[in-house]
Protein backbone atom coordinates (compact mmCIF):
# COMPACT_ATOMS: atom_id res chain seq x y z
CA UNK A 1 0.00 0.00 0.00
CA UNK A 2 1.68 3.35 -1.16
CA UNK A 3 1.80 5.66 2.02
CA UNK A 4 0.46 9.52 0.57
CA UNK A 5 2.33 12.47 1.64
CA UNK A 6 1.15 14.08 4.47
CA UNK A 7 -0.98 17.62 3.41
CA UNK A 8 -0.52 20.54 5.46
CA UNK A 9 -3.28 23.60 6.06
CA UNK A 10 -2.14 26.23 3.38
CA UNK A 11 -1.25 29.57 4.06
CA UNK A 12 -3.69 32.02 1.88
CA UNK A 13 -2.89 35.89 2.66
CA UNK A 14 -6.17 37.69 2.03
CA UNK A 15 -5.92 40.70 -0.28
CA UNK A 16 -8.02 42.48 2.04
CA UNK A 17 -5.88 41.59 4.93
CA UNK A 18 -5.81 44.50 7.97
CA UNK A 19 -8.27 47.17 5.85
CA UNK A 20 -11.09 48.14 7.26
CA UNK A 21 -14.12 46.14 6.40
CA UNK A 22 -16.39 48.92 6.40
CA UNK A 23 -17.36 48.47 2.06
CA UNK A 24 -17.01 52.31 1.47
CA UNK A 25 -13.93 52.56 3.56
CA UNK A 26 -12.35 49.32 2.23
CA UNK A 27 -12.92 50.65 -1.53
CA UNK A 28 -10.49 53.99 -1.09
CA UNK A 29 -8.26 51.58 0.69
CA UNK A 30 -7.77 49.42 -1.91
CA UNK A 31 -7.01 51.82 -4.26
CA UNK A 32 -4.43 53.88 -1.90
CA UNK A 33 -3.00 50.52 -1.78
CA UNK A 34 -2.60 49.89 -5.40
CA UNK A 35 -0.33 53.20 -5.66
CA UNK A 36 1.81 52.55 -2.43
CA UNK A 37 2.08 48.99 -2.67
CA UNK A 38 4.99 49.16 -5.58
CA UNK A 39 6.64 52.12 -4.27
CA UNK A 40 10.15 51.59 -3.12
CA UNK A 41 11.33 50.54 0.13
CA UNK A 42 12.81 53.02 2.52
CA UNK A 43 14.24 52.13 6.03
CA UNK A 44 15.77 55.22 7.80
CA UNK A 45 15.99 53.25 11.24
CA UNK A 46 16.89 49.58 11.66
CA UNK A 47 19.47 47.38 13.35
CA UNK A 48 20.20 44.84 10.63
CA UNK A 49 23.70 43.67 11.02
CA UNK A 50 25.09 45.55 7.87
CA UNK A 51 27.98 42.21 7.72
CA UNK A 52 25.08 40.35 6.35
CA UNK A 53 24.89 42.01 3.13
CA UNK A 54 28.67 42.92 2.77
CA UNK A 55 29.55 38.93 3.40
CA UNK A 56 25.99 38.15 1.25
CA UNK A 57 26.91 34.75 2.74
CA UNK A 58 23.66 32.31 1.96
CA UNK A 59 21.25 31.87 4.81
CA UNK A 60 21.78 28.51 6.64
CA UNK A 61 18.40 27.48 7.97
CA UNK A 62 15.10 28.70 9.10
CA UNK A 63 15.76 28.93 12.63
CA UNK A 64 19.07 31.53 12.44
CA UNK A 65 17.24 33.34 9.82
CA UNK A 66 13.63 34.12 11.48
CA UNK A 67 13.52 32.63 15.23
CA UNK A 68 16.85 33.88 16.51
CA UNK A 69 17.16 37.31 15.65
CA UNK A 70 14.04 38.45 16.21
CA UNK A 71 13.09 39.54 19.99
CA UNK A 72 9.56 39.92 19.65
CA UNK A 73 9.75 35.99 19.60
CA UNK A 74 11.57 35.44 22.30
CA UNK A 75 10.17 37.74 24.59
CA UNK A 76 6.28 36.28 23.57
CA UNK A 77 7.69 32.31 24.08
CA UNK A 78 9.31 33.37 27.40
CA UNK A 79 6.36 34.84 28.97
CA UNK A 80 4.95 31.26 28.44
CA UNK A 81 7.60 29.38 30.17
CA UNK A 82 9.71 28.27 26.59
CA UNK A 83 13.41 29.30 27.70
CA UNK A 84 15.26 31.50 25.35
CA UNK A 85 17.89 29.24 25.09
CA UNK A 86 16.22 26.34 23.75
CA UNK A 87 15.20 28.60 20.22
CA UNK A 88 18.89 28.45 19.53
CA UNK A 89 19.96 31.50 20.87
CA UNK A 90 23.43 31.70 22.13
CA UNK A 91 24.07 32.45 25.51
CA UNK A 92 26.77 34.70 27.21
CA UNK A 93 27.26 33.14 30.52
CA UNK A 94 28.14 29.74 29.72
CA UNK A 95 24.80 27.81 30.21
CA UNK A 96 24.00 25.47 26.95
CA UNK A 97 21.50 26.28 24.64
CA UNK A 98 20.15 24.06 21.57
CA UNK A 99 22.37 23.77 18.77
CA UNK A 100 20.55 21.13 16.57
CA UNK A 101 18.41 24.00 14.51
CA UNK A 102 15.78 21.89 13.46
CA UNK A 103 15.00 20.89 17.28
CA UNK A 104 14.46 24.44 17.91
CA UNK A 105 12.43 25.39 14.92
CA UNK A 106 10.27 22.22 16.03
CA UNK A 107 9.88 24.36 19.37
CA UNK A 108 8.74 27.67 17.60
CA UNK A 109 6.31 25.64 15.72
CA UNK A 110 4.62 24.06 18.37
CA UNK A 111 4.25 27.44 20.02
CA UNK A 112 3.45 29.25 16.94
CA UNK A 113 -0.44 29.96 18.30
CA UNK A 114 0.91 32.25 20.58
CA UNK A 115 1.29 34.74 17.87
CA UNK A 116 -2.11 34.55 16.94
CA UNK A 117 -3.86 38.31 16.44
CA UNK A 118 -0.27 39.71 16.88
CA UNK A 119 1.80 41.64 14.54
CA UNK A 120 4.52 38.91 14.74
CA UNK A 121 1.94 36.55 13.61
CA UNK A 122 1.44 38.98 10.70
CA UNK A 123 4.94 39.37 9.58
CA UNK A 124 5.78 35.82 10.34
CA UNK A 125 2.78 34.84 7.55
CA UNK A 126 3.80 37.42 5.14
CA UNK A 127 7.85 36.21 5.19
CA UNK A 128 6.77 32.27 4.83
CA UNK A 129 4.10 32.92 1.89
CA UNK A 130 5.32 35.89 0.29
CA UNK A 131 9.41 36.37 0.96
CA UNK A 132 10.66 32.38 1.21
CA UNK A 133 7.52 31.18 -0.75
CA UNK A 134 6.44 28.73 1.20
CA UNK A 135 2.90 29.15 1.74
CA UNK A 136 2.12 26.15 4.19
CA UNK A 137 0.29 27.08 7.81
CA UNK A 138 3.20 26.56 10.33
CA UNK A 139 1.76 24.26 13.39
CA UNK A 140 3.46 21.30 15.00
CA UNK A 141 2.67 19.00 12.19
CA UNK A 142 4.15 21.08 9.29
CA UNK A 143 7.36 21.96 11.37
CA UNK A 144 9.93 19.64 9.73
CA UNK A 145 8.06 20.51 6.23
CA UNK A 146 8.32 24.06 6.48
CA UNK A 147 12.09 23.90 7.62
CA UNK A 148 12.91 21.88 4.69
CA UNK A 149 11.35 23.94 2.26
CA UNK A 150 12.67 27.02 3.59
CA UNK A 151 16.31 25.35 4.10
CA UNK A 152 15.55 24.55 0.23
CA UNK A 153 14.85 28.10 -0.91
CA UNK A 154 17.86 29.29 1.01
CA UNK A 155 20.30 27.00 -1.00
CA UNK A 156 18.83 29.17 -4.21
CA UNK A 157 21.08 31.75 -4.88
CA UNK A 158 17.53 33.82 -5.40
CA UNK A 159 17.39 33.68 -1.36
CA UNK A 160 20.91 35.62 -0.62
CA UNK A 161 21.18 38.89 0.97
CA UNK A 162 21.81 40.79 -1.62
CA UNK A 163 19.45 39.16 -3.92
CA UNK A 164 16.87 39.74 -1.40
CA UNK A 165 17.44 42.95 -0.86
CA UNK A 166 16.94 43.89 -4.26
CA UNK A 167 13.60 41.67 -4.38
CA UNK A 168 12.19 43.97 -1.53
CA UNK A 169 12.56 46.39 -3.64
CA UNK A 170 14.91 48.32 -1.04
CA UNK A 171 16.06 52.06 -2.10
CA UNK A 172 17.93 52.49 0.89
CA UNK A 173 18.79 50.39 4.40
CA UNK A 174 20.36 52.43 7.20
CA UNK A 175 22.04 49.97 10.21
CA UNK A 176 22.50 51.15 13.66
CA UNK A 177 26.57 51.39 14.20
CA UNK A 178 28.36 52.34 17.86
CA UNK A 179 29.95 55.83 18.17
CA UNK A 180 33.36 53.51 17.84
CA UNK A 181 32.67 50.70 15.11
CA UNK A 182 34.98 50.68 12.56
CA UNK A 183 32.47 50.46 10.03
CA UNK A 184 34.60 47.81 8.11
CA UNK A 185 31.32 46.08 6.83
CA UNK A 186 30.10 49.34 5.12
CA UNK A 187 33.47 49.73 4.20
CA UNK A 188 33.41 46.54 2.10
CA UNK A 189 30.13 47.25 1.26
CA UNK A 190 30.96 50.46 -0.93
CA UNK A 191 34.64 48.72 -2.31
CA UNK A 192 32.50 45.95 -4.12
CA UNK A 193 30.73 47.99 -6.09
CA UNK A 194 27.42 46.29 -5.47
CA UNK A 195 24.98 48.93 -6.17
CA UNK A 196 23.00 48.62 -3.04
CA UNK A 197 22.40 51.51 -0.73
CA UNK A 198 23.32 50.92 3.09
CA UNK A 199 24.23 53.60 4.95
CA UNK A 200 25.44 53.50 8.92
CA UNK A 201 23.52 55.34 11.77
CA UNK A 202 25.69 56.84 14.58
CA UNK A 203 25.02 55.55 18.21
CA UNK A 204 27.19 57.28 20.44
CA UNK A 205 24.88 55.22 23.65
CA UNK A 206 27.56 53.61 24.98
CA UNK A 207 30.17 56.79 25.68
CA UNK A 208 27.20 58.51 27.03
CA UNK A 209 26.29 56.76 30.17
CA UNK A 210 28.61 57.71 32.17
CA UNK A 211 27.45 55.31 35.04
CA UNK A 212 27.80 51.90 33.92
CA UNK A 213 31.01 49.59 34.49
CA UNK A 214 31.82 49.57 30.53
CA UNK A 215 31.97 53.14 30.14
CA UNK A 216 35.53 53.29 30.20
CA UNK A 217 36.03 50.48 27.89
CA UNK A 218 34.11 52.03 24.61
CA UNK A 219 35.99 55.16 26.33
CA UNK A 220 39.33 53.30 25.46
CA UNK A 221 38.28 52.28 22.28
CA UNK A 222 37.21 55.68 21.44
CA UNK A 223 40.72 57.11 22.72
CA UNK A 224 42.60 54.46 20.03
CA UNK A 225 40.38 55.07 17.62
CA UNK A 226 41.53 59.20 18.03
CA UNK A 227 44.65 58.26 18.22
CA UNK A 228 45.25 60.27 21.59
CA UNK A 229 44.25 60.78 25.27
CA UNK A 230 40.65 62.14 26.30
CA UNK A 231 41.62 64.04 29.13
CA UNK A 232 38.55 66.77 29.15
CA UNK A 233 35.17 66.67 27.72
CA UNK A 234 35.99 68.78 24.73
CA UNK A 235 38.38 66.34 23.80
CA UNK A 236 36.08 63.97 24.45
CA UNK A 237 33.20 66.35 21.87
CA UNK A 238 36.00 66.50 19.50
CA UNK A 239 36.51 62.93 19.20
CA UNK A 240 32.94 62.17 18.50
CA UNK A 241 32.49 65.31 15.73
CA UNK A 242 35.45 63.39 14.13
CA UNK A 243 33.45 60.04 13.99
CA UNK A 244 30.44 61.30 12.91
CA UNK A 245 32.47 62.92 9.90
CA UNK A 246 33.88 59.24 9.28
CA UNK A 247 30.15 58.23 9.58
CA UNK A 248 28.92 61.07 7.23
CA UNK A 249 31.60 59.90 4.99
CA UNK A 250 30.53 56.51 4.76
CA UNK A 251 26.88 58.07 4.10
CA UNK A 252 25.27 58.17 7.17
CA UNK A 253 22.55 60.98 7.36
CA UNK A 254 21.19 60.22 11.37
CA UNK A 255 22.43 59.67 14.77
CA UNK A 256 20.34 57.49 17.07
CA UNK A 257 20.07 58.40 21.02
CA UNK A 258 18.27 55.72 23.18
CA UNK A 259 17.28 57.57 27.00
CA UNK A 260 14.89 56.54 29.19
CA UNK A 261 13.90 60.36 30.02
CA UNK A 262 14.56 63.24 27.09
CA UNK A 263 15.81 65.49 29.34
CA UNK A 264 18.31 68.41 28.00
CA UNK A 265 19.67 71.34 28.85
CA UNK A 266 23.15 72.60 29.46
CA UNK A 267 25.49 71.94 32.64
CA UNK A 268 27.34 74.36 34.06
CA UNK A 269 31.14 74.10 33.08
CA UNK A 270 32.42 73.21 36.23
CA UNK A 271 29.80 70.32 36.97
CA UNK A 272 29.92 69.30 33.32
CA UNK A 273 33.84 68.71 34.01
CA UNK A 274 33.15 67.18 37.85
CA UNK A 275 30.76 64.14 35.89
CA UNK A 276 33.31 63.69 33.20
CA UNK A 277 36.23 63.61 35.82
CA UNK A 278 34.49 61.04 37.66
CA UNK A 279 32.88 58.84 34.67
CA UNK A 280 36.96 58.98 34.09
CA UNK A 281 37.63 57.80 37.78
CA UNK A 282 34.37 54.67 37.58
CA UNK A 283 32.99 57.00 40.07
CA UNK A 284 30.22 58.56 38.52
CA UNK A 285 26.25 57.93 39.38
CA UNK A 286 22.88 57.45 38.13
CA UNK A 287 22.62 60.78 38.67
CA UNK A 288 25.75 62.20 37.30
CA UNK A 289 25.05 60.11 34.20
CA UNK A 290 21.23 61.70 33.77
CA UNK A 291 22.70 65.64 34.35
CA UNK A 292 25.43 64.16 31.82
CA UNK A 293 22.91 62.85 29.19
CA UNK A 294 21.39 65.89 29.06
CA UNK A 295 23.66 68.33 28.21
CA UNK A 296 25.42 65.39 25.74
CA UNK A 297 21.90 65.82 23.61
CA UNK A 298 22.79 69.29 23.66
CA UNK A 299 25.92 68.66 21.98
CA UNK A 300 24.66 66.30 19.99
CA UNK A 301 21.62 69.13 18.50
CA UNK A 302 24.55 71.67 18.39
CA UNK A 303 26.53 69.17 16.17
CA UNK A 304 23.86 68.03 14.00
CA UNK A 305 23.74 71.98 12.90
CA UNK A 306 27.25 71.97 11.40
CA UNK A 307 26.92 68.52 9.90
CA UNK A 308 23.50 68.02 8.80
CA UNK A 309 22.94 64.12 10.35
CA UNK A 310 19.42 64.20 11.54
CA UNK A 311 19.07 63.28 15.60
CA UNK A 312 16.60 60.80 16.28
CA UNK A 313 15.71 60.47 19.97
CA UNK A 314 14.36 57.08 21.43
CA UNK A 315 12.87 58.02 24.98
CA UNK A 316 11.03 55.81 27.36
CA UNK A 317 11.93 52.36 27.48
CA UNK A 318 13.41 50.86 30.59
CA UNK A 319 16.10 48.72 29.92
CA UNK A 320 17.26 44.83 30.31
CA UNK A 321 15.00 45.04 33.57
CA UNK A 322 15.44 40.93 34.23
CA UNK A 323 18.76 40.41 35.53
CA UNK A 324 18.57 36.88 34.47
CA UNK A 325 17.91 37.33 30.75
CA UNK A 326 20.44 40.19 31.11
CA UNK A 327 23.42 38.09 32.33
CA UNK A 328 22.35 35.27 30.02
CA UNK A 329 21.70 37.20 26.70
CA UNK A 330 23.20 40.52 27.13
CA UNK A 331 21.48 44.02 26.28
CA UNK A 332 18.20 44.11 24.65
CA UNK A 333 16.82 40.69 24.76
CA UNK A 334 13.58 41.11 25.32
CA UNK A 335 13.48 42.19 28.62
CA UNK A 336 12.99 45.97 28.01
CA UNK A 337 9.81 47.62 29.26
CA UNK A 338 7.89 51.28 28.36
CA UNK A 339 7.77 53.94 31.00
CA UNK A 340 5.49 56.96 31.80
CA UNK A 341 7.48 59.85 29.47
CA UNK A 342 7.24 63.91 29.76
CA UNK A 343 8.20 65.76 26.86
CA UNK A 344 7.43 69.25 26.89
CA UNK A 345 9.12 70.61 29.62
CA UNK A 346 12.25 67.62 28.81
CA UNK A 347 12.81 68.57 25.45
CA UNK A 348 12.22 72.37 25.84
CA UNK A 349 15.91 73.32 26.38
CA UNK A 350 16.81 71.87 23.27
CA UNK A 351 13.97 73.31 21.06
CA UNK A 352 14.43 76.62 22.54
CA UNK A 353 18.74 76.75 21.52
CA UNK A 354 17.74 74.70 18.48
CA UNK A 355 14.19 74.35 17.40
CA UNK A 356 13.86 77.20 15.46
CA UNK A 357 17.01 76.73 13.02
CA UNK A 358 15.91 74.61 9.14
CA UNK A 359 19.52 73.02 9.92
CA UNK A 360 18.26 71.02 12.50
CA UNK A 361 15.98 67.87 12.47
CA UNK A 362 14.65 65.81 15.35
CA UNK A 363 12.78 63.10 15.05
CA UNK A 364 10.77 62.13 18.43
CA UNK A 365 9.63 58.43 19.11
CA UNK A 366 7.73 57.30 21.73
CA UNK A 367 6.50 54.16 24.09
CA UNK A 368 3.79 56.02 25.82
CA UNK A 369 0.91 56.59 23.79
CA UNK A 370 -1.06 59.13 26.25
CA UNK A 371 1.71 61.58 25.11
CA UNK A 372 0.31 61.58 21.33
CA UNK A 373 -2.23 63.83 21.62
CA UNK A 374 -1.17 65.90 24.59
CA UNK A 375 2.13 66.92 24.03
CA UNK A 376 3.96 65.29 20.45
CA UNK A 377 1.88 66.35 18.46
CA UNK A 378 1.28 69.98 19.65
CA UNK A 379 5.15 70.24 20.00
CA UNK A 380 5.48 69.22 16.25
CA UNK A 381 2.53 71.57 15.35
CA UNK A 382 4.72 74.30 16.36
CA UNK A 383 8.42 73.78 16.09
CA UNK A 384 10.06 73.54 13.04
CA UNK A 385 12.66 71.17 13.61
CA UNK A 386 10.10 68.42 15.07
CA UNK A 387 9.33 65.81 13.65
CA UNK A 388 7.11 62.53 14.88
CA UNK A 389 8.71 59.46 14.65
CA UNK A 390 6.59 56.46 13.57
CA UNK A 391 4.49 54.24 15.96
CA UNK A 392 7.64 52.15 17.72
CA UNK A 393 8.13 48.59 19.32
CA UNK A 394 5.29 47.86 20.89
CA UNK A 395 3.17 49.98 19.32
CA UNK A 396 4.12 49.14 15.49
CA UNK A 397 1.23 47.44 15.21
CA UNK A 398 -2.08 47.17 13.26
CA UNK A 399 -4.18 49.35 16.31
CA UNK A 400 -1.26 50.95 17.56
CA UNK A 401 -0.46 52.78 14.20
CA UNK A 402 -4.36 53.87 14.08
CA UNK A 403 -3.78 55.11 17.15
CA UNK A 404 -1.12 57.10 16.06
CA UNK A 405 -2.18 58.59 13.23
CA UNK A 406 -5.70 59.24 14.85
CA UNK A 407 -4.65 60.97 17.68
CA UNK A 408 -1.89 62.78 15.57
CA UNK A 409 -2.64 64.29 12.55
CA UNK A 410 -5.16 66.43 13.30
CA UNK A 411 -2.73 68.60 15.04
CA UNK A 412 0.24 67.49 13.56
CA UNK A 413 -0.62 66.70 10.05
CA UNK A 414 0.98 64.35 8.30
CA UNK A 415 4.03 66.41 7.18
CA UNK A 416 5.38 66.83 10.57
CA UNK A 417 5.86 63.03 11.00
CA UNK A 418 8.23 60.61 8.86
CA UNK A 419 6.41 57.81 7.81
CA UNK A 420 7.16 54.33 8.55
CA UNK A 421 10.31 53.10 10.26
CA UNK A 422 10.78 49.31 10.51
CA UNK A 423 13.12 49.39 13.53
CA UNK A 424 14.13 45.81 12.87
CA UNK A 425 17.35 43.18 12.91
CA UNK A 426 15.31 40.29 11.34
CA UNK A 427 16.22 41.17 7.53
CA UNK A 428 14.05 39.26 6.14
CA UNK A 429 11.11 40.84 8.21
CA UNK A 430 11.78 44.33 6.41
CA UNK A 431 9.22 44.34 3.18
CA UNK A 432 6.40 42.20 6.10
CA UNK A 433 6.50 44.96 8.29
CA UNK A 434 6.37 47.89 5.21
CA UNK A 435 3.13 45.91 3.82
CA UNK A 436 1.63 46.16 7.24
CA UNK A 437 2.09 49.74 7.48
CA UNK A 438 0.87 50.76 4.24
CA UNK A 439 -2.42 48.76 4.83
CA UNK A 440 -3.05 50.26 7.78
CA UNK A 441 -2.59 53.89 6.33
CA UNK A 442 -4.51 52.88 3.29
CA UNK A 443 -6.85 51.85 5.51
CA UNK A 444 -6.97 54.96 7.79
CA UNK A 445 -7.05 57.36 4.47
CA UNK A 446 -9.61 55.36 3.27
CA UNK A 447 -11.78 56.40 6.23
CA UNK A 448 -10.81 59.75 5.09
CA UNK A 449 -12.35 59.17 2.18
CA UNK A 450 -15.60 57.42 3.22
CA UNK A 451 -16.85 60.59 5.60
CA UNK A 452 -15.84 63.36 2.83
CA UNK A 453 -13.13 64.47 4.68
CA UNK A 454 -10.41 64.51 1.96
CA UNK A 455 -10.80 63.10 -1.63
CA UNK A 456 -9.63 60.01 -3.18
CA UNK A 457 -6.78 61.89 -5.50
CA UNK A 458 -5.55 63.42 -2.05
CA UNK A 459 -5.51 60.28 0.00
CA UNK A 460 -3.19 58.44 -2.46
CA UNK A 461 -1.04 61.35 -2.75
CA UNK A 462 -1.27 61.25 1.20
CA UNK A 463 -0.26 57.49 1.23
CA UNK A 464 2.73 58.14 -0.93
CA UNK A 465 4.01 60.52 1.13
CA UNK A 466 3.18 58.42 4.03
CA UNK A 467 4.94 55.49 2.28
CA UNK A 468 7.87 56.41 0.55
CA UNK A 469 8.29 60.41 0.42
CA UNK A 470 8.15 62.02 3.91
CA UNK A 471 10.99 58.94 5.06
CA UNK A 472 13.27 59.98 2.40
CA UNK A 473 12.50 63.24 2.64
CA UNK A 474 12.94 63.39 6.57
CA UNK A 475 16.27 61.42 6.90
CA UNK A 476 17.91 63.42 4.01
CA UNK A 477 18.30 60.71 1.36
CA UNK A 478 17.13 62.78 -1.45
CA UNK A 479 19.98 64.65 -1.36
CA UNK A 480 22.46 64.22 -4.77
CA UNK A 481 25.10 61.57 -3.50
CA UNK A 482 25.99 59.65 0.23
CA UNK A 483 28.25 61.54 2.42
CA UNK A 484 27.24 64.93 0.78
Amino acid sequence: MTTLPVRHAPLVLHPDRFLDPEPGTRRAARAILEATAPLPIVSPHGHVDPRLLADDAPFTDATSLIVVPDHYVHRMLYSQGVPIEALGVPTRDGTPHERDPRAAWRRFAAHVHLFRGTPTGAWLDHVLAETLQVPVRLDAASADHVYDAIGERLADAAFRPRALFTRFGIEVLATTDAATDTLAAHAALRASGWAGRVVPTFRPDAVMRIARAEWRAHHAALEALAGTPLPTYDAFLDALAARRRLFRAHGATATDHAVVTPATGHLAAGELARCYSAALAGTATPDDEARFAAHFLMDMARLSLDDGLVMQLHPGALRDTNPLVLARFGMDAGADIPVATEYTRNLLPLLQAYGNDPRLTLVVFTLDETTYARELAPLAGHWPALRLGAPWWFHDSPEGMLRFRRRTSETAGIHNTVGFTDDTRAFCSIPARHDLARRIDASWLGSLVARHQVGLDDAIEMGRLLAYDLPRRTYRFDRAGEGA
